[in-house]
């Protein structure tokens, strides 16, 4: 993979991550967070398409629409997990 397709992938998960936050708003953790989740999914995304030899979504060697399907998917779990609240347990 060349230095432009990884580049092309940071950047559109990156803006991915950065909509998702301005979105679902929060502060800086949830920034990260977002941002965390769309690289991982985004990047799993791409490399199920490659490994199931799926051409339909390319962008040179990009397969974008896995990707950033893969990515959209890890943001709205990670933001439905991230809503689960912890309560100490009273004795």
């Amino acid at each position: 993979m060349s230095t432009p397709v990884l580049l092309l992938g940071l950047v559109v998960s990156t803006l991915l991550g950065a909509a998702f936050h301005l979105w679902r708003g929060g502060k800086a953790g949830r920034l990260l967070l977002y941002l965390i989740l769309s690289w991982l999914g985004f990047w799993a995304g791409h490399l199920l398409a490659g490994s199931l030899g799926w051409t339909f979504d390319l962008l040179g060697q990009l397969h974008l629409g896995t990707a950033v399907a893969g990515s959209l998917v890890f943001l709205f779990a990670g933001y439905w997990l991230s809503l689960v609240r912890v309560e100490p347990h009273k004795k």
